[in-house]
């Protein structure tokens, strides 16, 4: 009997402190990287589903500079509306996209700096990106965005050089423009048909040239995101539409999370900027 009393002490010790153990870890996990930085809240009190793992559950794994509960968790995107593009030899320069629907746009420019966590960052998100890619910052290396696009985000033209294109050329702007686009569609397969023009610089020319080259649309932005700060052209908040620009550089990690921060806050949704045009 001593022994079956020794045996039973045992066995609920083991359970008592597994749990402790488990406590301890899963308050770590909510802190994550942004908790202990004073940032935005860590929103892994409503993880979403994670491939491998039980449904409604997500494993909080530690990577280079963040955690997966440092990703805001989205609903799904509603079903796009398309819009209507103006008839003409020229395309349209969008700031925005004109909507109601709760939605806002993650784009991301040209690719000269390849941080190592942005292909993983990226496909842990599981949100819409569109990635405005420059082909003389990528050309060392086209295969850095396939993870990316694997993961859903979809490439578009930034120019060959990243030239300011205001005031130049219709040929020299259609080289640019044209030549993007071919160079793009060879590496991954898709011809690209959105635009942004380097700086958001642009002239009547730009956007004739860029018709010609079978572009759709040019865009610019509502938001910037640079060194993990989100600065706003219109108030303090996301809107319905907006679209967000940031870079690949040295912050990408901070970037990228607080631009989803941003859209959460705003009670909106990644969308897809090519669903809607």
């Amino acid at each position: 009997m001593s022994i079956l009393r020794t045996l039973t002490a045992v066995t609920a010790a083991l359970v008592l402190a597994g749990c402790s153990a488990g406590d301890g870890a899963g308050d770590e996990a909510g802190r994550g990287e942004a908790g202990r930085a004073g940032g935005a809240p860590s929103h892994s009190a409503a993880p979403g589903p994670s491939a491998g793992a039980p449904s409604g559950t997500r494993p909080d794994r530690q990577h280079d500079g963040w955690r997966d509960s440092d990703i805001p968790v989205f609903g799904p995107a509603p079903a796009a509306e398309k819009i209507a593009l103006p008839p003409g030899g020229s395309v349209p320069y969008l700031l925005r996209i004109p909507t109601t629907q709760k939605v806002a746009f993650l784009t991301i420019d040209d690719g000269f700096l390849k941080h190592p966590e942005a292909p993983k960052l990226i496909a842990a998100a599981r949100v819409p990106v569109t990635l405005f890619l420059t082909t003389n910052a990528i050309k060392d290396n086209p295969d850095y965005f396939r993870p990316m696009i694997a993961a859903g985000a979809v490439v578009e033209s930034h120019t060959i050089t990243h030239n300011n294109l205001r005031g130049k050329s219709y040929a020299f702007q259609k080289r640019e423009i044209c030549g993007s686009a071919d160079r793009l569609a060879k590496w991954y397969d898709r011809r690209p048909v959105l635009f942004r023009p380097p700086f958001g610089n642009k002239d009547a020319t730009t956007l004739r040239a860029a018709h010609d080259c079978g572009m759709k649309a040019a865009f610019m932005w509502k938001e910037t995101v640079h060194k993990g700060k989100v600065r706003y052209q219109e108030g303090k908040r996301v809107k319905p539409g907006d679209i967000i620009l940031m870079h690949f550089r040295e912050a990408f990690v901070k970037d990228f999370l607080s631009a989803l921060r941003a859209i959460h806050k705003a009670g909106l949704t990644p969308a897809l900027l090519e669903d809607y045009i």
